[in-house]
C-alpha cells in the first residue's frame, strides 16, 4: 500500500500572526495548566499533546494516523533511552540509601571542614553535582539541604545555595540525559553537543561556589576563602571541560561521567588542599545545628508540585548507627558508583562501533536495533523554505528508533545497580523495597519526560515548530541571547533540563537556520549555527532549574520549610535572571566575535 506524502505548511492559515498563534497553543496551554492552574506535570502534558495533536490534524492538516505515530516515536524515544537512564540512576542511589552505604559517603563529605563557606561549596556544590549526575531528578537539592541544614545552615539560606548551586551542572544530570534528549529532536551528536556545552559551563561552574558564598556572607568573608573557592570551583569546571571534550582529543566518550567525575574530582582536590591550606579563622552559625531531617511527609493540603516534591523524598532507609569511617567501608561505599563508571567506559567503546560499523553482534543478536517507524519514517516531507539542501529536491524527515537495549547509558547504570546489590550485601526484602521505592519516585519525571517528547515530536513532524522558528527568526541578530532564555523558560515550565530540550530543541534549529540564512553569522557554518544555538536551549535551561516548582518544593520540604515556597521563589528569581543572561551574552559572543567563535565545534 502506497501512503500520501504529508508535506509542512508553514502559514496554514494564510495569516503568519494566526499561524504562529495556532502553533503556540500547546505550549500556551502547557503554561498555564503548570503555572496558573497548578496540575501535575504529566496531566499537563497529555493536555498539551491533546492540543498539539488535534492542531495538527484540523488546522495543519496532518493525517490523524500519523500525528499518532509521532507521539509513539516521542514517547518511545522518552523510554528509552531517557527514562530508562533517569530510572537506573535513582535505583542505584536508593541501593545505597537502603544499605546505609550512602550515609558513609556524606559524612566523607561533611567531616572534611568546619567552616560554613567550605562546607557550602563542598557539599552544595562539588557533592551537588555528584548527585546531579548520578541522580538527578531533585536529589541535589534534597539531600544537600538536608545536609546542610544537620550542620547548622539557617533552613531558608540552605534551601537558596543548595537551588544556585544545582545549575551549572545540570545539563549533564542524570548521566547526560538533556543532551540525550536534544540529540533526539535535533539530530546533532551528543557528542557534539557536549563539546558545545563543555565551552558554556566550566566557565560557569567556576564561579559558582564563589556566587554561593557571596550570598551567605560578606565579600570580606568571601576573599578570605578565595583559595578554596578558587580550588573547589576550578578544579570541577577542569573536569568538565575534560570530560565534556575527551571524545575530540583522544576518542574516548565519557560525557555521561562529566557530574559524577566532576563532582568527586572536586571533593577530593579540595580535601588534599584543605590538608594544607586552611582559612585564618573558621566561620560558623550562631545557631545550634538542627537535627537532619529523617523524612518528609507533606501535609494534605500542598499542591501537586509539592506532592511531586515528596515523592523524591519519600520513605528513607531507616537510621542506622554511626560507626567510625575506615577506609575500607569509605571506599565500599564509593564502590557502586566507580563500577557504574568503569560499565559506561564499556559501553562507550561499543558505542563507537555502532557509529562506523553497523550493526555489532553479540552472539546472535545485535547490540541495537534501528526500527523505523511505520507511516512516519520518510512521509513527511519539509516546506521548501525550510530544505537545508537547497537543490529544489524533496527532503524528507527521518524517522527511526534506536532500540540500544546494550549501549544506552541506562543499561550500563542498570547492570551496576544489579551487581551492586550482592556486592552491598543486600537481602531479598531490600531489593524489592528498593525497587518500589523507585518506581515511587520516578511515577512523575518519567511520565513527564515522556508526554513532553511526545508533544515534541508532534509538533516537529507537523511543523508547528517550523511556523514558530520562523517567527523567533525576526529577532535576527540578537536570536542567541534569547535562544537561552527560551531555553530558561522551558525548564521553569517542563521542571527539567530534558523536558525543556525535548519541548523546544527541535524549534531552536529551525531558528538557528533560518537566522543563518539571514546572513548574521559571518563566521559559523550553518551546522555551527544550529549546534550553537541549539546547546544554548541546554545551558541557558540550567539556570532556570532553581525557580521551576519541583525543585522549589524539594527545597522547602528537604529543609523542614513546608510553606514558604513563594518567599523561596522571591530570593532566587533573580539570581536565576542574571545566570540565564549570562550564558545568553556568552552564547551572543560565541556567535559573533571572533576567536570565540572558534570554540563552536562541527557535527561529524
Amino acid at each position: 500500500m502506497t501512503w500520501a506524502v504529508y508535506v509542512q505548511r508553514l502559514d496554514p492559515l494564510d495569516n503568519r500572526l494566526l499561524s504562529t498563534v495556532v502553533a503556540a497553543m500547546p505550549v500556551v496551554v502547557l503554561f498555564w495548566l503548570l503555572v496558573p492552574r497548578r496540575w501535575l506535570a504529566p496531566k499537563a502534558g497529555v493536555a498539551g499533546v491533546v492540543t498539539a495533536f488535534v492542531l495538527a490534524w484540523l488546522v495543519y492538516g496532518m493525517p490523524a494516523d500519523m500525528a499518532a505515530m509521532s507521539f509513539v516515536h516521542g514517547v518511545a524515544f522518552g523510554l528509552l533511552p531517557v527514562g530508562q537512564t533517569v530510572f537506573a540512576a535513582m535505583l542505584l542511589y536508593n541501593c545505597t540509601v537502603e544499605t546505609g552505604h550512602f550515609n558513609i559517603v556524606r559524612r566523607s563529605v561533611s567531616g572534611i571542614s568546619s567552616d560554613a563557606r567550605i562546607q557550602a561549596i563542598l557539599i552544595g556544590f562539588s557533592f551537588g553535582a555528584f548527585l546531579e549526575g548520578a541522580a538527578g531528578a531533585g536529589t541535589p537539592v534534597a539531600i544537600c539541604g538536608a545536609i546542610m541544614v544537620g550542620l547548622g545552615f539557617h533552613p531558608f539560606l540552605a534551601a537558596v545555595l543548595c537551588l544556585i548551586a544545582n545549575t551549572s551542572p545540570v545539563a549533564y544530570g542524570g548521566l547526560g540525559t538533556p543532551l540525550l534528549t536534544l540529540h533526539g529532536v535535533t539530530g546533532i551528536p551528543t557528542e557534539t553537543l557536549s563539546v558545545m556545552a563543555g565551552h558554556q559551563l566550566p566557565l560557569v561552574s567556576f564561579f559558582v561556589p564563589a556566587y554561593m558564598v557571596k550570598v551567605m556572607c560578606s565579600w570580606k568573608q568571601t576573599f578570605e576563602v578565595w583559595p578554596a573557592l578558587a580550588v573547589g570551583g576550578g578544579s570541577f569546571a577542569l573536569f568538565q571541560y575534560a570530560f565534556a571534550t575527551m571524545h575530540e582529543h583522544v576518542g574516548v566518550v565519557l560525557y555521561p561521567m562529566t557530574d559524577i567525575g566532576g563532582g568527586i574530582f572536586s571533593l577530593v582536590v579540595t580535601a588534599i588542599f584543605l590538608r594544607f591550606w586552611r582559612p585564618k579563622q573558621a566561620w560558623h552559625f550562631d545557631q545550634p545545628a538542627e537535627k537532619e531531617p529523617a523524612s518528609v511527609k507533606p501535609p494534605v493540603h500542598l499542591d501537586a508540585h509539592a506532592a511531586e516534591a515528596a515523592a523524591l523524598l519519600a520513605t528513607p532507609a531507616p537510621e542506622v548507627s554511626e560507626k567510625p569511617l575506615t577506609p575500607w567501608s569509605i571506599a565500599l561505599a564509593w564502590a557502586p558508583y566507580l563500577l557504574m563508571s568503569i560499565l559506561l567506559v564499556l559501553t562507550g567503546l561499543i558505542r563507537q562501533k555502532e557509529d562506523t560499523s553497523y550493526p555489532v553482534m553479540v552472539g546472535p543478536v545485535q547490540t541495537n536495533y534501528r526500527i523505523p517507524i511505520p507511516r512516519l519514517d520518510g512521509q513527511v516531507e519539509r516546506d521548501r523554505s525550510l530544505r537545508e539542501d537547497r537543490d529544489g529536491s524533496p527532503q524528507r524527515e527521518r524517522a527511526v528508533f534506536n532500540f540500544a537495549w546494550v549501549t544506552s547509558p541506562g543499561s550500563a547504570v542498570l547492570a551496576a545497580a544489579i551487581l551492586s546489590m550482592p556486592m552491598l550485601r543486600m537481602s531479598r526484602v531490600q531489593v524489592w523495597r528498593v525497587l518500589a521505592r523507585t518506581v515511587y519516585q520516578m511515577r512523575i519525571p518519567i511520565p513527564t519526560i515522556a508526554c513532553m517528547l511526545g508533544l515534541s515530536y508532534i509538533t516537529r513532524y507537523a511543523g508547528m515548530d517550523a511556523t514558530l522558528g520562523v517567527a523567533f527568526a525576526e529577532t535576527g541578530w540578537i536570536y542567541p541571547f534569547f535562544a537561552a532564555i527560551l531555553g530558561w523558560l522551558g525548564v521553569f515550565l517542563t521542571g527539567t533540563d530534558a523536558g525543556s530540550n525535548a519541548l523546544f530543541g527541535s524549534l531552536q534549529k529551525i531558528t538557528a537556520t533560518k537566522v543563518f540564512e539571514s546572513g548574521v553569522f559571518s563566521h559559523l557554518t550553518q551546522a555551527q549555527a544550529q549546534v550553537l544555538i541549539c546547546t544554548a536551549n541546554s545551558t541557558g535551561g540550567v539556570m532556570g532549574k532553581m525557580i521551576d516548582a519541583q525543585s522549589i518544593c524539594v527545597a522547602t520540604a528537604a529543609t523542614h520549610q513546608l510553606g514558604k515556597e513563594a518567599d523561596i521563589f522571591k530570593a532566587v528569581i533573580w539570581h536565576s535572571i542574571i545566570l540565564a543572561a549570562v550564558i545568553g551574552l556568552m552564547t551572543l559572543v560565541q556567535a559573533y566575535v571572533y576567536p570565540f567563535t572558534g570554540m563552536v565545534p562541527s557535527p561529524r
